[in-house]
Formats: structure tokens, sequence, C-alpha cells
């Protein structure tokens, strides 16, 4: 879908849903706030090209974001709707492998075969309607990306989830099993207001600290002001929500 007044923005729909917002002239512009929450958290990492997978890709915002902001990064896009990563490849001139693979899968499935500590960045932001898969918030998985992280690596879900964000309680929780972790999101949300995104961050052992005073005047200066929740205030917000586990039936399906 092509904007009125803007030539080089473009949202791309899935079911009806936005799913990605582009700027076909700046790759390092990013139009959804969680999107900006994320960058915020990867610039905090060194200098340098990164390893990162992305665990739902539609039309790989955050990637090329990555890519332009550091050049020569390898990244790996999963996605289980195979016709949307080729449209994606065809209409948007996304950086080729190795710089970016796109690979057909479900997001668990692929993660699962990939080397210990290979990966600086993992992000989840696989959706099916407006929730999250169950298989892709549970302890079982963030052991997965534990697994797949590097030492200083970050882990960044996007989490939608309306009052009174049980959910959202649920996955800080979850990834508190693994994981340092903080939460990002609008004031507004925080409060309960709406419904929306927000962002759990998670850190291993020699990744950037989450209290970090510069990350969180970076989400302060951004165009909608974003809150930073560690320590004290975070362990308020989850108030005892349990973590979320599989599903005694579940079995990963075979990656395409």
């Amino acid at each position: 879908m092509r904007h009125p007044g803007e030539p080089d923005a473009v949202t791309v729909m899935v079911n009806g849903v936005p799913s990605s917002h582009l700027d076909l002239v700046d790759p390092t512009w990013l139009e959804f706030e969680y999107m900006q929450h994320m960058a915020a958290v990867i610039d905090l990492l060194p200098a340098g090209p990164l390893d990162a997978v992305h665990l739902g890709a539609a039309a790989c915002a955050l990637p090329r974001r990555v890519e332009a902001v550091r050049p020569g990064c390898r990244q790996l896009a999963v996605d289980v709707d195979a016709e949307l990563l080729r449209l994606a490849r065809e209409w948007f001139g996304l950086p080729r492998a190795p710089r970016l693979r796109l690979r057909t899968g479900d997001g668990r499935a692929v993660l699962a075969g990939l080397p210990d500590a290979s990966a600086d960045v993992v992000v989840r932001d696989a959706f099916a309607g407006d929730r999250v898969p169950d298989h892709l918030t549970t302890v079982e998985f963030v052991a997965e990306v534990h697994r797949v992280l590097r030492p200083a690596g970050v882990y960044l879900a996007n989490c939608a989830d309306r009052p009174p964000l049980a959910r959202a309680r649920a996955e800080v929780a979850t990834a508190g099993t693994a994981f340092r972790t903080a939460l990002v999101a609008e004031p507004g949300q925080l409060k309960g207001r709406r419904y929306g995104n927000l962002v759990v961050v998670g850190t291993r052992e020699d990744g950037p600290a989450l209290d970090e005073p510069a990350l969180a005047r970076a989400l302060r200066a951004l165009p909608v002001p974003a809150t930073l929740l560690s320590g004290g205030a975070l362990r308020s917000f989850v108030a005892g929500a349990a973590p979320l586990r599989d599903e005694a039936t579940w079995t990963p399906p075979t990656a395409r």
C-alpha cells in the first residue's frame, strides 16, 4: 500500500493487518514504534557487523536498518509465508545472501537447527493474527534462544497485548528464566490504557546493561517517547506472573 504524499513509503499488509513499513529510499527509517525500540537496544552493542536472526521476517524492515547502520552483517530472516518472502525479495531490493538470507519455515524449528553461540541478536516478531504463536513464548523456547546467542547477545521479542497486560507480564517472567530482562513500551501502554506492542529485552551474562542511562535517554528521545522498565520497577510490573511452558503435546514442525 502506497501512502499519499509520501512517494517513498509503503506498508505491507498481511491478511488486512499492517505487517511492515518501509522507506524505499532510507532503510534506516523505522515507522513502527516497537521497531524503533528494538533498534535503540541493538545500538547498545559494540560497533561493527552483527550476526542476527529474525524470527518473523515480513518485508524485513529491521534487517534493512541493521544492514544500513552496520554494513557487513550476516542476517537470517525466517517466515512461514514463502510467498511473502518471495515478494519482499522481488519488490524491495533486499540485501542478498550471505548478508541477508531468507528462509521459509517455523521460527522455532529453524532456531533449533542453528549452532550454539552463533548469533549476536535474536529477534522474535512472529504473529498468527494479533498474537504470537504460543510455542514462541515459552521457557523451552527462550532456552533455545539462549543457546543460539553468544555470551554478549541480545534477545528482542515483540509482545502485543491489551489491558491488563497479563501476556506481557508472563512473557517477561518467561524471558527471566534465561536472561537478564527489561521491558520497553509507551507510557500509556504500561498504564494499561490500550492495546499495543511492548518489547521484551533479554541479555546474556556479557550483554549490555539494561539499566544503561544512554538507553533510557535514547528511548525518551524517540518521536513517541518510550519508557524502559528494569530492576525493581520491572519486578513490580511482573507481580508474580508465572512463566509460560510448552504443552506436553507440542512437537516442532519440520522447517521447509
